[in-house]
């Protein structure tokens, strides 16, 4: 039988309750295939940890992680931490510690959910967001604090190692797909440094896939595209920060952000890499088991496709749509369903398949 190391950060908010019940849905479904299972080891690296002890990750943290064959991560955020320490003490330590440059995000609409957009029905996405450098470099810093004069300076950084990576693993993304279509967004007309590099990097790239189509979009030209014409685009490759906003307008435009998941990749397999519901922490409506975990299932679906179980990762997804198109839903989509009675009803389902 195989076996999967997962190291489970479930994090803040409800990231606690999403991935307990990622974690259910996970050992279900391994149980009925008989195929493999999962030793999950859970790691306490919180906010609350943090306001206790100093930190998020002990000494030595990282290095434990990078025995594992994946990380199931729930969220960061506190209101009692300020944003930016608890998003670069925890999530991007880990990013960016394991070179999970390739941030993948689907979105589409599952079957009965309802989409504010008129033909969200065309939505079927793959965003693909630079990981690891770009405008979350870090780079940058603040002098004369207090002062009149105080600056404060955030620097972009583009390499071209970073650049052409990201689109090569963008290419291969769309090459694997129907359409083979891929969108290059962009704001190179007013960044005209690292931003003209990119594009420039993209073309070079594009001479080795020359059965992908491919176009160029402004980021702004590519939200009202988005919205006013779904069905024009397919796989999509953005900076760092573009892809960020970017990926969270599709989550909304499919319904809910609570569907959407989140893959950071190291493509070469040299770390583990970190699967993700997109929500974050939403401390708002934490501890009153409300949260839809559909976006961590979806997580751990791409997580079973990682990890080499592609037809669990299949039967996950089947299982997802069938529950969405139950009618079950929670408050997010407009249902009455709590987050045990939809972790219940798919465990069910798989069950019984």
């Amino acid at each position: 039988m195989r076996s999967h190391r997962v190291a489970v950060i479930p994090g803040d908010g409800i990231g606690l309750e999403v991935i307990e019940a990622g974690k259910k849905v996970l050992e279900t479904l391994a149980k009925k295939s008989g195929d493999f299972h999962f030793e999950f080891e859970d790691f306490d690296w919180s906010s609350q940890r943090y306001l206790s002890q100093g930190e998020y990750i002990p000494e030595g943290g990282l290095e434990k992680l990078s025995k594992f064959d994946a990380i199931y991560f729930g969220a960061v955020g506190s209101q009692d931490v300020p944003d930016h320490v608890s998003l670069w003490e925890l999530r991007l330590a880990i990013c960016q510690g394991f070179d999970q440059y390739a941030n993948v995000r689907p979105a589409r609409v599952l079957p009965c959910v309802n989409s504010r957009l008129k033909g969200a029905d065309e939505i079927d996405w793959i965003i693909v967001r630079e990981n690891s450098e770009g405008e979350y470099s870090g780079n940058g810093g603040r002098v004369h604090q207090g002062h009149p004069e105080e600056v404060g300076t955030e620097v972009s950084v583009f390499t071209r190692k970073g650049i052409e990576r990201i689109h090569r693993f963008a290419f291969k993304l769309a090459q694997s797909r129907p359409r083979k279509k891929l969108t290059l967004v962009t704001k190179s007309n007013a960044q005209r440094h690292g931003m003209v590099l990119w594009d420039e990097v993209f073309f070079e790239v594009a001479k080795d896939f020359p059965d992908v189509k491919i176009d160029r979009e402004l980021v702004d030209a590519a939200t009202t595209r988005m919205v006013l014409k779904p069905e024009t685009m397919d796989v999509i490759v953005a900076t760092n920060l573009h892809a960020d906003i970017l990926s969270d307008l599709a989550a909304a435009l499919s319904g809910s952000l609570g569907i959407a998941p989140t893959a950071n990749l190291n493509p070469e397999r040299t770390y583990p890499s970190m699967f993700e519901p997109i929500h974050g922490s939403a401390f708002d409506i934490a501890g009153q088991g409300i949260a839809n975990p559909v976006g961590s299932f979806w997580t751990a679906a791409m997580m079973l496709e990682h990890l080499g179980e592609a037809t669990a990762a299949e039967r996950l997804m089947a299982a997802i749509e069938r529950l969405t198109a139950s009618g079950l839903q929670t408050k997010d989509l407009g249902g009455s369903a709590n987050t045990r009675d939809v972790t219940q009803a798919i465990c069910s389902d798989i069950e019984q398949q």
